[in-house]
């Protein structure tokens, strides 16, 4: 754990992917609407980082604040279904202004709304997963909130931090941003204790990180300074690397890319790749099992390549799309581990079949590969 940056660069430097969060306070004037310039600051400097060639996904909260505005609330009200109401008008506005400031740098950008429930099935978050990685390849700019006006609190994500976190793991992000009313995580809270020093960088997970966090520290948002020091711990189960940075910083964003030490950077300390593989290897039961000719087992082995159709010569098991399945060769040894782009049922009518022939036998193609290299562990 250090509070001395001289020798520090920003993890956003390398970073291809990266999830920026956006606190409450910092894009609705502290409760009096949305703050269109700051917005307009948001969109500038990410479509600078796109020009970067970094893939950036937007997290947003302020729906409810603006609601709030528009139907005449005072202070946040506590009936669920008032929320909502306010969650569905905000909503409206927040998408608008957003659209309009990226539309000006050229830059497309799309709405989606999760729920927890979302991300709790399997179908529902491989389609989300794909949805999103489809818009990043199309060069959109996802805008992401939590979808207040059908979710209640036995189902919610609790705050956008977490919802950041999630959406990290969700699409594999190098890096999570996560922008607020505070310069960091200080050693004390510096509101109270003057001698309070930053931590300019700790590895994420660090148990002493949750003890030095404080309560929330604005009265329109949800999240204190202990929820992003947990959303840190989430993201990096996922190999990502977590900034906690003040959201006024002038063009923090673009500073960070550019390598400047900002906030507070709380370091995944196991590489993405590296994270996904050993939950593969963790795992002791699979779904089921997939049976490979030698020449596919060549491949994935010696090779490196991905898993086709046409190396399959059996399926053992009943799995559903994105489950973790045993590779094993036709003498039953096993050769790796995979994330399946497949159902058990669709493997069987389309193995021995080359990839081309995929959508002329299903109708339609998730992916020309069976399991995908970077979703392949060797055993």
């Amino acid at each position: 754990m250090s509070s001395d940056s001289s020798n520090t660069t920003s993890v956003i430097q390398q970073a291809g992917r990266i999830i920026v969060k956006v606190g409450s306070s910092l894009v609705t004037n502290e409760g009096r609407g949305l703050d269109h310039t700051a917005i307009a600051r948001w969109a500038a400097q990410i479509s600078a980082l796109r020009q970067l060639g970094k893939e950036v996904v937007l997290v947003s909260s302020g729906a409810i604040a603006e609601g709030m505005l528009r139907l005449g609330f005072t202070a946040r009200p506590t009936d669920i279904h008032e929320l909502q109401a306010c969650a569905a008008v905000g909503q409206m506005g927040l998408a608008q202004i957003y659209e309009t400031s990226f539309r000006s740098h050229g830059v497309k950008t799309a709405q989606v709304l999760l729920t927890h429930a979302d991300l709790a099935d399997r179908e529902r978050y491989l389609n989300a997963r794909s949805t999103l990685t489809t818009l990043l390849a199309f060069g959109v700019v996802p805008i992401i909130n939590e979808n207040d006006t059908v979710v209640t609190d036995e189902i919610k994500f609790g705050d956008n931090d977490t919802l950041g976190a999630l959406v990290a793991n969700l699409i594999e992000a190098d890096a999570l941003v996560i922008l607020t009313d505070q310069k960091g995580l200080y050693s004390a809270d510096p509101r109270k204790d003057p001698s309070a020093c930053l931590i300019q960088q700790a590895q994420a997970g660090d148990a002493t990180l949750e003890a030095m966090a404080g309560g929330a520290g604005s009265s329109i948002g949800r999240g204190g300074m202990l929820t992003k020091v947990l959303a840190a711990r989430r993201a990096a189960r996922s190999g990502a690397h977590t900034v906690i940075a003040w959201g006024r910083e002038d063009e923090v964003l673009t500073r960070l890319a550019g390598g400047e030490a900002i906030g507070t950077q709380l370091v995944a300390p196991t590489a993405r790749l590296a994270a996904r593989r050993q939950w593969m290897v963790d795992h002791l039961h699979t779904a089921g099992e997939l049976v490979l000719d030698a020449g596919a087992v060549d491949k994935v082995q010696k090779e490196g390549k991905s898993l086709l159709p046409i190396g399959v010569v059996a399926v053992r098991g009943e799995f559903g799309r994105g489950a973790l399945v045993t590779c094993v060769g036709e003498d039953g040894r096993e050769v790796a581990r995979g994330l399946a782009n497949y159902t058990a049922s669709e493997i069987r009518r389309i193995m021995r079949h080359p990839s081309s022939e995929i959508e002329a036998i299903l109708g339609y193609v998730e992916a020309p590969e069976l399991v995908h290299r970077d979703n392949l562990v060797l055993l």
